[in-house]
């Protein structure tokens, strides 16, 4: 096993429970779901198909990201990229953009790096 893949091995990685309180269920329970960190691999996949995503992340590119990364309590996924991209894109901005801000929550950037 080289270093890398070691210490990533060492490393235990939480998922970020989110909470959609405006995709409620009949009984007003809102809709929960699971989040791996944003790992290196998922930055490049979705800046190659959306150019320049990291600075200026599209809600197609939020969208994307969700489907991606959202998983169920068992960790199986929670939506499909055919068929759950037509029906994540109808849903309103401010609920896209609010789940993908949950998401990149554990992100700094390196200017807020830079402050601390």
């Amino acid at each position: 096993m080289g270093l890398a893949k070691e210490l990533r091995a060492r490393r235990a990685v939480s998922r970020r429970r989110i909470s959609v309180a405006e995709w409620a269920d009949s009984e007003g329970n809102p809709f929960v779901f699971f989040a791996r960190p944003i790992s290196c691999n998922d930055m490049e996949a979705l800046n190659k198909k959306h150019k320049n995503f990291i600075n200026n992340p599209t809600l197609g590119a939020m969208v994307d990201l969700i489907i991606l990364k959202a998983e169920h309590e068992d960790g199986a996924k929670c939506f499909t990229a055919a068929d759950d991209r037509a029906e994540l894109m109808g849903a309103e901005t401010d609920i896209i953009s609010e789940i993908a801000g949950q998401m990149f929550a554990d992100i700094v950037s390196a200017e807020a790096h830079e402050k601390n």
